[in-house]
């Protein structure tokens, strides 16, 4: 079935523009809160949603985080995922888990040791499981690492690792859809507000359609600040380039591959029973054109590898299976996310910037704007510290484990 360009009506409760994962998860929220009765317009560029940063994750989930809120955000996540049928009512939904591999933070230098130990207070205050390794404890554990230059790792095997992002994201649109909320594939080019400024009214469709609405969200992606700006509204996120690559080995490990963080800033975990991925920003790491996905691919050549092959000696005979390259939604800020309203108009709330953690915190964002939106406060996780204000009072969220 083709999907919608028009729709159905000309005025909703919500009009969420972006139907991607941070917009789907809003959507289907709001239709599993008991309080809320409203109608929900789901506006997206593109159905197929090839380009978008959803469909360019590697879908990873950590709690090793240095704010505990990003602790216990992941932690939301890793029960939904865990419990999937159960949250989404529905018996035709699979079961999923974690691969919890764990990811391997190493330390080559005493000030990255101290702030992994100090990540570790934080972490286990928030319950995690994060252990901390001597490099003689590293190649116990692990042997195929080269740690000669470490100091310290840090490592948590409980709710940490690959899950299937994809599924989630699929059984959010489809059961939305379900309960009624309507998705359209179009574009939003205009956003008007009411003769006094302070609050947006509606929005125009690329297709000529306006759209009355009482409250707008803010789902676009590495696009929100186009979007905010028909708003005439400021946000600092900008899309920045990520490349990964698909890898198989001459020599396998004989066990899992952690997602590693080596000291360079390459990450590098196992993705099949015998294929790894890895991944690296661009360098130099500008904003880039919306639709700008070209790989570079010296960047393999003359970066990736030879820097796996140093940590992992047995990765010198490696070949590249596929590639690809896709967006960050980057918070020029402070790489976290905005949520919530914007602090002059109350009725256009943000859900944005995610700077590369988006997939793992899709559920409680999601969740948390159902809530701000029913009822105008947060009943679960307090997710207010995320608000747009903060970059107003110019007080960024410190958060020192940022991929």
């Amino acid at each position: 079935m083709s999907p919608r360009t028009a729709p159905a009506n000309s005025c909703y409760d919500i009009v969420i523009i972006g139907g991607a994962i941070m917009g789907s998860s809003a959507a289907w929220f709001l239709t599993d809160n008991p309080d809320f009765d409203g109608t929900v317009l789901v506006v997206e560029r593109d159905m197929t949603y090839a380009a978008c940063s959803t469909a360019h994750t590697n879908s990873c989930i950590r709690q090793q985080f240095s704010a505990r809120l990003n602790v216990q955000i992941s932690q939301f996540a890793a029960d939904f995922i865990k419990n999937l049928p159960r949250y989404i009512g529905d018996d035709r939904v699979p079961e999923l888990n974690i691969q919890s591999y764990g990811y391997m933070y190493l330390a080559d230098s005493p000030e990255f040791a101290e702030t992994l130990r100090q990540n570790q207070k934080i972490q286990h205050a928030a319950g995690a499981e994060t252990q901390l390794l001597t490099a003689s404890e590293i190649r116990e554990n692990y042997p195929f690492y080269a740690v000669d230059d470490i100091l310290l790792g840090s490592i948590n095997l409980r709710d940490e690792g690959y899950w299937d992002g994809g599924t989630v994201f699929d059984w959010w649109r489809r059961s939305a859809r379900e309960r009624g909320v309507e998705y359209v594939q179009n574009e939003v080019v205009a956003i008007s507000r009411d003769p006094a400024g302070t609050r947006v009214t509606g929005v125009t469709l690329a297709s000529g359609e306006e759209i009355a609405c009482g409250l707008v969200v803010n789902a676009s992606g590495p696009r929100a600040a186009r979007t905010a700006r028909m708003a005439g509204l400021d946000i600092p996120v900008e899309p920045r380039k990520r490349f990964t690559w698909i890898f198989s080995a001459e020599e396998p490990l004989e066990q899992e591959l952690p997602l590693t963080i080596d000291p360079s800033g390459v990450h590098f975990r196992q993705d099949g029973p015998q294929t790894y991925l890895a991944g690296c920003p661009a360098d130099p790491d500008p904003p880039v054109a919306y639709d700008d996905f070209a790989m570079d691919f010296s960047r393999w050549e003359n970066h990736v590898w030879p820097i796996i092959a140093n940590r992992i000696p047995r990765f010198e005979a490696i070949r590249v299976i596929t590639e690809w390259a896709g967006h960050y939604a980057y918070n020029t800020f402070d790489q976290n996310a905005i949520i919530g309203p914007h602090s002059e108009i109350g009725n256009f709330l943000f859900l944005n910037g995610f700077s590369g953690h988006g997939l793992q915190q899709s559920p409680a964002m999601g969740r948390a704007t159902a809530e701000w939106i029913t009822y105008g406060q947060y009943r679960s996780l307090d997710l207010s510290p995320f608000h747009y204000d903060r970059i107003t009072r110019d007080q960024p969220i410190i958060e020192r484990a940022v991929i």
